[in-house]
């Protein structure tokens, strides 16, 4: 029994590494622990009611989800700095050069911190911060992420309008 589990779980780990990430619109990087019965299921349902397709339970190919999404949403949170997780996605987004709009959840930009939790020298995880977030300026990105949704809504609206169109009888006179 114990060598057919085995076989088992070696084909499912073949299988989950050689399909096919499906691309995502959103990807969410999100603390669990603060914020997923609250800002980030709010955020999935309502992406779920627009027909996006969010980035969840992409665990097993998360790197190729973020690299394919097309805009991530960060939503900081007080625990966010203590995930390695969080920090690996956010920096992961930065890199690809993704739109990311940032949601603060009970902190303000202000009070993110690199905590040391006692996994890695707290120098080594302030170089790597620093490295990645070096370039962040708290204001571009959320001048950025606002024009981003104010240009998205135009698109959307034009979309909208092309729809009408197509839609309406065509009256020839």
């Amino acid at each position: 029994m114990h060598r057919t589990s085995q076989f088992l779980h070696q084909c499912h780990q073949t299988w989950v590494a050689n399909r096919a990430t499906k691309p995502c619109d959103v990807f969410i990087n999100h603390r669990g622990i603060d914020t997923k019965r609250t800002v980030a299921t709010l955020l999935y349902d309502h992406l779920y009611r627009k027909n996006m397709k969010p980035g969840d339970k992409l665990f097993d190919n998360i790197n190729g989800a973020i690299r394919k999404c097309k805009v991530g949403v960060a939503v900081f949170s007080p625990r966010y700095c203590e995930s390695y997780f969080c920090l690996h996605e956010l920096a992961l987004m930065m890199e690809s050069r993704k739109k990311v709009i940032p949601i603060f959840c009970d902190i303000k930009p202000s009070q993110l911190r690199a905590v040391d939790n006692g996994k890695c020298a707290m120098e080594d995880t302030v170089n790597w911060l620093s490295k990645r977030l070096s370039t962040l300026n708290w204001s571009d990105v959320v001048t950025s992420a606002s024009d981003n949704v104010i240009k998205t809504l135009i698109e959307m609206e034009g979309e909208k309008q092309m729809q009408r169109r197509k839609t309406s009888p065509i009256l020839h006179v």
